[in-house]
């Protein structure tokens, strides 16, 4: 999953970046705490599409560093390319220690499917979901919830990701991935440039499953 820009600096500064001759400015991410990780990220919006999708059961810093093990481990650079791997060496990759993912089975096959839905529906390109058409906020988060793997939340996450460190600047975004597009809050990822956030937002998350945990106990 090479980029097909430029390499950004490894600073959390504004940056410009051109996908497909396209002027935007982005951010250098701070996920992993990798930074070979938190680079391919940066410069890849296939790479931050799969790790998102990852982010589920595990730990962020695990799942947005997923894809850099992916692309050491199968050399497949694009959608197309891991679309079209034998599922079984796709599952071997996986596999490996560290393992991309604690559930390696059924994230390896959902992998290969969002990769092969974005051969079929975009072209094999990851960021034409926020770039084809210059779509809005809204158009943006539809777009995300047809994926495989991307529910309600999941989707609004990946868009306050994109309006707040990717460049994407489309109407609406903070609203549609509300509450996620909030500012200044630590909710997700989109909120972590830092050692700090990522601490914050690991704190809000105890705090949230403490909260439902606490409810389903009032109500038992």
């Amino acid at each position: 999953m090479h980029a097909t820009c430029t390499r950004l600096p490894f600073v959390h500064e504004a940056v410009p970046w051109h996908p497909h001759g396209c002027d935007t400015v982005i951010m250098a991410l701070h996920i992993t705490g990798d930074t070979a990780a938190d680079d391919l990220l940066t410069n890849n919006p296939l790479a931050l599409l799969v790790g998102m999708l990852l982010d589920q059961q595990v730990p962020m810093e695990t799942a947005f560093a997923g894809p850099l093990k992916i692309e050491q481990r199968t050399g497949a650079a694009d959608a197309a390319a891991i679309a079209g791997m034998d599922p079984d060496a796709f599952l071997e990759a996986f596999t490996q220690t560290p393992a991309v993912h604690r559930f390696p089975g059924s994230m390896a096959t959902r992998v290969q499917t969002l990769c092969q839905t974005l051969v079929d529906e975009w072209g094999g390109d990851a960021s034409a979901l926020w770039t084809d058409g210059d779509p809005d906020g809204p158009e943006v988060l539809k777009r995300l919830k047809k994926l495989p793997g991307f529910g309600e939340q999941k989707a609004k996450i990946f868009l306050a990701l994109l309006g707040k460190q990717y460049g994407f600047t489309g109407e609406g975004w903070r609203e549609a991935s509300a509450p996620y597009g909030e500012d200044g809050a630590y909710r997700s990822v989109a909120d972590i440039v830092s050692p700090e956030s990522l601490t914050k937002v690991r704190e809000h998350k105890k705090a949230m499953k403490a909260a439902a945990k606490a409810a389903k106990a009032a109500k038992a």
